[in-house]
């Protein structure tokens, strides 16, 4: 199994909205996907309750895929492209790792 997490830091205003306002709807966003491309085993989302911490992150992304082969056909996937768009409009930086988890 592959596994992707991503943490995003926002800008404060982007997109005609705060920080907290695209944070929910970037979790929104990121949820819907599970149900538009098949190759996604499981998605789970967290928006950070701590906002005061200046070297936390504002959004983490775990998901899952059954094969390296899924996780690519993600990544090429339309809706995750479309994610991508509201992504790089209200994000300021991005970590991110993806390994192998032995079951």
């Amino acid at each position: 199994m592959i596994r992707h997490i991503v943490m995003w830091k926002l800008k404060e205003q982007a997109a005609g909205a705060t920080k907290q306002k695209n944070a929910e709807k970037l979790k929104l966003i990121l949820e819907g996907l599970r149900t538009n491309i098949d190759e996604i085993k499981a998605v789970e989302v967290g928006i950070q309750i701590n906002p005061d911490e200046n070297e936390a992150y504002d959004v983490v992304l775990i998901m899952d895929f059954n094969t390296d082969l899924d996780f690519q056909m993600y990544t090429r996937n339309p809706h995750h492209k479309k994610a991508m768009d509201f992504i790089e409009k209200t994000t300021e930086k991005r970590r991110f790792v993806d390994y192998k988890v032995d079951l």
